[in-house]
């Protein structure tokens, strides 16, 4: 158990630090995916994605990503994906 706990956050780590703060958009969009800064205002724009009050991790749809939030120190940690493809971003708040 404590290896698949290891695991887990050395890949959640791992995608945070290749997707930039909240204020950077990473690559154009590819192959008619939407780029992470556009799911990133997507997010933020969906009232379905809004944090619940009091919730430290909450989850929603983007039209076919699923996303996860976390509350941190910096902001929510937000992770989306769908089979064969993933994103990262931090909202900060």
């Amino acid at each position: 158990m404590r290896i698949f706990i290891a695991a887990t956050i050395v890949v959640a780590l791992a995608l945070l630090a290749g997707c930039g703060d909240s204020d950077e958009g990473t690559s154009p969009s590819d192959g008619g995916h939407p780029s992470t800064r556009e799911v990133r205002t997507d997010f933020e724009a969906e009232p379905g994605c809004k944090r619940p009050p009091g919730a430290s991790r909450w989850g929603c749809s983007i039209g076919s990503l699923r996303c996860q939030a976390v509350v941190t120190d910096r902001g929510w940690s937000v992770s989306c994906s769908e089979p064969g493809r993933s994103v990262a971003f931090l909202v900060r708040r």
